[in-house]
C-alpha cells in the first residue's frame, strides 16, 4: 500500500507545495496502519473462531506467556514489514516526485514509523483478545485509529492530549506531512506521540492478559469456575 501510494502521488503530481517527499511517499501509510491493526486482531480472533485457542491454552497453560509470544511475533513481523515497505516507498517517491519539494528527514523517522506499525499490531492483538469476535475486533481497531482524529474538535481542550496520543497522530507527525498540525492531531511532537502510543499499548496488553487469565477459552466465565469442580446434590 505504501509503495502504491508513492507511485500514485508521483504520477499525479498531487503533492502540496509545503509537503515533504517523505510525507508524500507515505500517503497511504494510514491505510497500511489500519491493516496492521487488523492483522494483530485476527492473529488471535482466528483461533477463537476456529476453536483452536483451547488447544493452544492446553498446550501452554500459562496464558500470559501465550499472549506475550503472540505480541512479540506480531510486533517483530510488522516492524520488519513496515520498515522495509516504508523505506522502499520513500526511495521510490524520491525518484518519481518532483524535486522541488523538501525531502524531509527520513532518518530516524522511518524507524519510528516502523515502530508505530509494530505497536498498532500489538494493540490490535490486545483488542482481539478482549473482544474475541473477528468483526467486532476489526471494527474496534479501526474506530480506535480513526475516531479521535475525526472527532477531535469535539474534545475541546482535551484534543491536544487525546488526539495527539493516537497512532495516526504519531504516524502523521513522523511522516512530517503538512496535515499534522496541532489543531488536527494534537500539539505533542512526533516522539512524545510515539511514547504515548507505546504506553497505551502496554496498558491494553496488560488488561488483555488479566482478562485472558481469568476467562474461559469458550465462554465468559472465570477460569476458576471451569477448573474447580462443583458439588451438585452431594456428588
Amino acid at each position: 500500500m505504501t509503495v502504491i501510494g508513492a507511485v500514485f502521488v508521483g504520477a499525479t503530481g498531487s503533492l502540496q507545495p509545503d509537503d515533504t517527499v517523505l510525507g508524500g511517499s507515505l500517503t497511504l501509510s494510514v491505510v497500511a496502519l489500519m491493516t496492521a491493526g487488523v492483522v494483530g486482531a485476527l492473529s488471535v480472533c482466528g483461533e477463537y473462531s476456529s476453536g483452536t485457542i483451547a488447544t493452544t491454552l492446553t498446550a501452554v497453560p500459562r496464558r500470559g506467556r501465550v499472549l506475550a509470544a503472540k505480541a512479540a511475533l506480531v510486533s517483530a513481523t510488522l516492524y520488519a514489514v513496515g520498515l522495509v515497505s516504508c523505506t522502499a516507498a520513500y526511495l521510490l517517491g524520491d525518484a518519481v516526485i518532483d524535486g522541488s519539494h523538501p525531502q524531509g528527514e527520513p532518518l530516524p523517522a522511518l524507524f519510528g514509523i516502523a515502530a508505530v506499525f509494530a505497536l498498532v499490531g500489538a494493540l490490535g492483538l490486545a483488542i482481539g483478545t478482549l473482544v474475541r469476535h473477528p468483526a467486532g475486533a476489526v471494527t474496534t481497531v479501526i474506530a480506535v485509529l480513526l475516531l479521535p482524529s475525526l472527532f477531535g474538535l469535539l474534545l475541546g481542550d482535551l484534543q491536544r492530549w487525546i488526539a495527539g496520543a493516537t497512532p495516526t497522530a504519531a504516524l502523521e507527525k513522523l511522516t512530517q506531512t503538512s496535515d499534522a498540525t496541532p489543531d488536527t492531531v494534537g500539539s505533542l511532537g512526533a516522539w512524545p506521540s510515539l511514547a504515548s502510543v507505546a504506553a497505551c499499548t502496554a496498558l491494553a496488553l496488560t488488561g488483555a492478559a488479566v482478562v485472558l487469565r481469568w476467562r474461559d477459552a469458550r465462554g465468559w466465565r472465570p477460569l476458576s469456575d471451569v477448573v474447580r469442580p462443583r458439588v451438585v446434590d452431594g456428588q
